[in-house]
């Protein structure tokens, strides 16, 4: 029988349908409908599955699946077409976990085996008939988990047919062309090239007249489990019209997705910075300096505290004096081996962040922007909240934002957002996001006055009117 959980941990999620310049005029209370019903089913559905006791990878893998089969997503079967008039697909998936045993057995410690722990993350790429990508993405970390992976069983990022013709013989669904082609994006593809007549492509489709839709971006779903465990899952068709190739910003580890957990000492959990380990280091590094420098500092540094500096024996004009100076390869003494930072007797706290952005690609690129988030929490002087650091990565005049300059709002780079969760080994968790674009689709549960769940669907940052 499965072990209780070590903590309390109440599951919850959070998904992402696309961001961008969503403009009320093109957004007519028929179609925001539509994509609000769509949310709302793919976010209650999942979060049952979480109460019943379903692992947060498992959960987020099922969530994002749905959404790949929703021609509104920019995903799976609603994948845009890229120059040449084809469909190329990507998705990523990555786990981490609050409890730091849950690493070394790869089990949800307290529940079913969760897996994925080994390799962390996982993308495929330059996909063109798997009907769920993330499906293939998960296949691809699991593999690391097996006793025989060896070498090529830890890749974390493989593309192009070749991977999916191995995620077919794992019995994954293979679709034709024509699953995934849909008017909304042929429209879109034509309009953007400015075309007034077909293009050839080898979907072998006709013209046809259909609504203008607004186009959309990646879509995510960020989980936490009963167990401690979150999981982030990603998956988008790409840029429309991107040339064929581009691999984008939701395969590459730290750029669209990220999840990590770390420990914390009490000190720092509380904001106590003083006596970090971190002003440790410092102040034991300005040691070892003056204790080098003494000499050439002079009496005004003299009568200090710090350790005395000894001149090496000899004549300092002898050739044997200068080259005693010089630090062999395989001399010490010159070489200062003590530990930067004595170990720390505060207890440790663990915290795990898992995030998935959406919006221009090539931004979260350059900028490394759900990797940044990341690490604004964990290596911040004072400790940053997961919801500051989304914020000054992706809210209003972040970095994403500044990545573009004078570009921004007339290009389409720099714009996007990003959703994420925030868990303590206490139980803790906050579900999170923010975006410096005009709408970003998300689904959430957030407690009302009463102090009860209720599921919440959003795309603009006031309620659609």
């Amino acid at each position: 029988m499965a072990n209780a959980p070590v903590a309390p941990f109440k599951p919850t999620l959070i998904l992402h349908g696309g961001a961008g310049a969503l403009a009320r005029s093109h957004l007519p209370p028929e179609l925001y409908a539509r994509y609000r019903h769509s949310l709302l089913i793919y976010l209650t559905d999942t979060r049952a599955l979480l109460d019943q006791g379903a692992t947060a990878l498992d959960a987020a893998v099922h969530a994002v699946s749905r959404m790949e089969d929703d021609e509104l997503f920019n995903c799976g079967r609603g994948s845009v077409f890229n120059l040449a008039g084809e469909i190329e697909m990507e998705a990523s998936v990555m786990v981490a976990s609050v409890r730091p045993e849950a690493y070394g057995d790869c089990e949800g410690g307290g529940g079913p085996a969760m897996g994925g722990f080994k390799k962390r993350a996982a993308a495929v790429s330059l996909l063109r008939r798997t009907r769920h990508p993330i499906q293939l993405a998960r296949e691809v970390l699991l593999e690391g988990d097996g006793e025989g992976a060896g070498v090529s069983g830890m890749h974390c990022h493989l593309s192009g047919r070749e991977v999916e013709e191995w995620g077919w013989s794992r019995g994954l669904e293979k679709k034709g062309k024509e699953w995934f082609w849909t008017r909304r994006r042929w429209e879109e593809h034509k309009r953007e090239l400015g075309h007034g007549h077909v293009m050839t492509s080898s979907f072998g489709m006709g013209d046809l007249d259909g609504m203008i839709l607004p186009s959309q971006g990646t879509v995510g779903a960020v989980c936490l489990d009963r167990y401690g465990n979150v999981a982030v899952t990603t998956s988008t068709g790409g840029l429309t019209n991107k040339k064929p190739g581009r691999i984008g910003d939701t395969p590459t580890v730290g750029a669209g997705f990220w999840a990590e957990s770390f420990a914390e000492s009490a000190h720092e959990a509380s904001g106590d910075t003083q006596s970090s380990s971190w002003t440790n280091a410092i102040g034991q590094a300005k040691a070892q300096l003056f204790d080098i420098f003494a000499d050439c500092l002079g009496p005004a540094f003299a009568g200090t505290s710090l350790p005395t500096y000894h001149r090496l024996p000899g004549d300092p004009q002898t050739s044997e004096y200068r080259s005693n100076l010089l630090i062999s390869a395989t001399s010490r003494s010159h070489v200062y081996t003590g530990s930067l930072a004595e170990p720390s007797s505060q207890p440790r706290s663990h915290r795990a962040v898992a995030l998935s952005g959406t919006g221009n690609g090539d931004s979260f690129l350059r900028t490394s922007a759900a990797r940044s988030v990341g690490a604004r929490c964990r290596y911040s002087s004072s400790p940053e909240p997961l919801s500051k650091a989304v914020s000054a990565v992706a809210g209003p005049g972040g970095e994403l934002q500044q990545s573009a300059g004078t570009r921004f709002g007339r290009t389409g780079e720099g714009e996007g957002g990003i959703i994420g969760i925030e868990v303590g080994a206490s139980g803790a968790a906050e579900v999170v996001f923010d975006f410096n674009c005009l709408g970003m689709w998300r689904a959430w549960y957030e407690k009302n006055r009463d102090g009860k769940e209720v599921p919440k669907v959003m795309v603009f940052r006031e309620e659609y009117q």
